[in-house]
């Protein structure tokens, strides 16, 4: 799940699904961006002036157009090159499949070529990762990352500081599929991704100053078990014993960290969260710590395979939907409906995947178990609600780990 703003290595697997983009490139001084999909309008912008992105009206072309400012403004490309663009995809829109951070990554491909500029695929990544910001989403960089380092066949475990991404062998013997409870869900429309991210960064600076650490300076919770030298489990036991369950206001925050109510806003919070009154900080750092175990055990298992492997990685996979839930709160009751009919119908381990809120569920099936599985959770999901019955073939998928964007020329 997303503690990669937290700063903890995540374990992702890129989709076989792509975010497609023809491009030509012209002198006509704009960048013109046009949809295959006609509920999406076309859009264009002079190659001249300030790319403004309007965080309050996060339409599909503002997307597009961060990573086009993100790569312009690393590189300082003063003119950029005009570009006619038509934008495709198969990946299912606001499902937690994230569709938006690669129309992110397409934008910043697409513009370093056009601009006969060259970048790693690392520093595309990072300048991705930070670029989505514009939009005014605050996550860490797991869906960027992915997006360019994915290599057909294989997950990565991705390490942030300094970006770096490691083979995971997937086991033999069971299959992902990807499940959509068709409840869409958009995260720069909602406050609910910041809040987490805030929330975090609230219980980095309480624990800190717990512990006799420099609170102003510490900003992600895995900076502090760097700084105390401990491992995950005795962070998890130093939240049990520092935070208390109850929800933390304002005022507790404040007096805490000693902070007037203007530097708790203007330090603490984003944009979309000033409205927050109060914070569940024992509930999000104890799934953060928690997660980031589950992610270094995931790949033990995957490295030592074990007889048992792929029952101890749905083991994982369930817990981590658990804690998703229970204490991070970022599921929705038709991912959890959805997350337990997977598991009813032969799944070993279904939690949900993205952001949450909504969206999709990854659930891992013994390869045996395959047409069985599809069949039970068709009947028992789609079928029955007229809705997701007519979104069910673009929403129940296998999907093998794929590969990273890519540049395709025509002479």
């Amino acid at each position: 799940e997303h503690i990669d703003y937290c700063g903890y290595s995540v374990l992702p697997m890129a989709i076989e699904q792509n975010i497609l983009a023809a491009v030509s490139v012209n002198n006509s001084g704009k960048i013109t961006l046009a949809n295959t999909n006609p509920q999406y309008e076309d859009f264009t912008v002079s190659c001249s002036e300030d790319i403004a992105i309007d965080r309050e009206n996060p339409k599909w072309y503002y997307y597009f157009l961060c990573g086009v400012k993100g790569i312009q403004e690393k590189i300082g490309i003063a003119h950029l090159a005009g570009m006619s663009c038509v934008v495709d995809g198969t990946i299912p829109p606001s499902s937690g499949l994230s569709s938006s951070s690669a129309l992110v990554c397409c934008a910043g491909l697409v513009t370093v070529e056009a601009n006969q500029k060259s970048l790693s695929k690392v520093e595309l990544a990072e300048i991705c990762a930070k670029c989505e910001r514009y939009i005014g989403t605050e996550g860490g960089g797991m869906d960027q990352s992915i997006s360019f380092l994915a290599e057909r066949g294989t997950a990565k475990l991705i390490d942030f500081q300094p970006l770096r991404a490691t083979d995971v062998k997937l086991p033999d013997g069971a299959v992902f599929v990807i499940s959509n409870c068709c409840v869409e869900m958009n995260k720069a429309a909602s406050s609910h991704f910041n809040i987490r991210v805030v929330e975090c960064r609230i219980a980095t600076k309480m624990l800190a100053q717990s512990q006799g650490l420099d609170s102003k300076r510490l900003l992600k919770l895995a900076q502090v078990q760097e700084e105390l030298k401990v491992s995950l489990e005795e962070m998890l036991a130093l939240v049990d014993e520092v935070l208390h369950p109850e929800p933390y206001s304002r005022e507790e925050v404040c007096k805490a960290l000693g902070l007037t109510s203007e530097q708790f806003s203007t330090e603490l919070l984003s944009a979309n969260t000033q409205h927050m009154t109060h914070f569940k900080l024992h509930q999000r750092a104890k799934h953060v710590y928690g997660e980031a175990a589950r992610v270094l055990q995931f790949k033990s298992v995957c490295d030592s395979e074990p007889a048992e492997s792929v029952r101890l990685l749905g083991d994982l996979m369930n817990q981590s939907h658990v804690s998703c839930r229970d204490l991070y709160e970022c599921s929705c009751p038709e991912l959890d409906q959805l997350v337990d009919i997977c598991r009813k119908s032969g799944a070993v381990g279904s939690r949900l995947t993205g952001a949450g809120w909504g969206g999709c569920a990854v659930s891992m099936v013994p390869a045996e178990k395959v047409e069985s599985f599809l069949k039970a959770v068709r009947e028992a999901y789609y079928l029955p609600n007229p809705r997701r019955a007519a979104m069910e073939k673009q929403s129940l998928f296998l999907s093998k780990p794929g590969g990273g964007a890519a540049v395709l020329l025509e002479e």
